[in-house]
């Protein structure tokens, strides 16, 4: 136990907590915006492999980081109107929407994987562009905190400005007070004249794009290739913490730094010989205890409210 501590309370492991909770707090913000538009996206987690993959062929075949950066966005916004389609205009349940493309992206990325590398596995084959890693002056020269905040990955501190550009869209702007509206009151909304399709097209392709970053973080930044399957679950979660967050920014920004606490100290755990299952179940055990906690919380507070 002592050894543990010692694990969690060092400068490596806040930087791979920080470095673990990028891709979760940059799809976390996709699905607020897509939630305070009354849809519940449950494609993130394909759209993030789908992204992951194409980022990294984009840059392999442009032979530079902005056209991977350009065809991982491209593909999620793709992804992300195909999912919009079917859910808002042939009016399929969003359930099923989310399944479906989840189902599609697994088996797509692999067939495409093979077509390019010959490989089922990895990428591994074939050469990627990564997104640079920031050193910021001054602060990286302050003691174990410069460590600690200093050197990560330019889509890490990317997240950090796009929390407070989601915050600013959602409460600062016309767009923002639309898509509030329709989430609320969809007939409210349309009876003064907003649309509802087009202003839930904006907000899931806004989802899909901040989605598509934190797939292409998993494979150009978190590691240099894309593996089979690499999302491991980081869509739900994702989803998991908007919804302990209650769809606001600043909630769900600290809802996913929990979550990625526990993944990060999955990792420590397998340093020190813990079973491997057991390590394996503990970020997804901690999102079952939150939404949890979070559901008990909310139905004491609405008993209180009606009573």
């Amino acid at each position: 136990m002592p050894a543990i501590f010692s694990y969690i309370f060092s400068v490596d492991f806040f930087f791979m907590w920080i470095r673990v909770a990028t891709p979760i707090i940059l799809v976390a913000l996709g699905a607020v915006v897509c939630e305070r538009s009354g849809v519940v996206n449950l494609g993130l987690e394909g759209t993030m492999l789908i992204a992951a993959l194409f980022g990294v062929l984009g840059s392999y075949f442009g032979k530079g980081l902005l056209p991977g950066f350009l065809l991982g966005i491209a593909s999620a916004l793709v992804v992300s109107l195909l999912f919009a389609f079917f859910h808002l205009v042939l009016k399929a349940n969003n359930v099923l929407c989310g399944t479906a493309i989840n189902t599609l992206a697994a088996g797509l990325t692999v067939f495409v994987l093979q077509m390019v590398t010959g490989e089922k596995g990895t990428s591994a084959s074939i050469k990627s562009y990564s997104y640079p890693e920031v050193n910021i002056p001054i602060l990286k020269d302050i003691p174990i905190l410069g460590e600690i905040l200093s050197g990560h990955n330019l889509l890490t501190y990317l997240a950090i400005v796009l929390l407070f550009v989601v915050m600013f869209l959602l409460f600062k702007t016309p767009l923002g007070l639309r898509i509030r509206a329709v989430g609320e009151n969809p007939h409210a909304a349309e009876s003064v004249g907003i649309p509802v399709v087009r202003i839930r097209f904006i907000a899931i392709s806004i989802c899909g794009a901040l989605a598509g970053l934190g797939g292409m973080y998993l494979s150009m930044a978190y590691l240099p290739i894309f593996a089979r399957d690499m999302t491991a679950g980081r869509g739900f979660i994702s989803l998991a913490a908007c919804a302990m967050g209650r769809a606001n920014p600043i909630g769900v920004f600290v809802s996913a730094l929990v979550f990625a606490f526990f993944d990060g100290l999955s990792n420590i755990l397998q340093v020190l010989r813990i079973p491997a299952e057991f390590v394996q179940m503990m970020p997804y055990a901690a999102t079952i205890l939150g939404l949890t906690i979070y559901s008990i919380h909310r139905a004491h507070s609405l008993q209180r409210k009606h009573s």
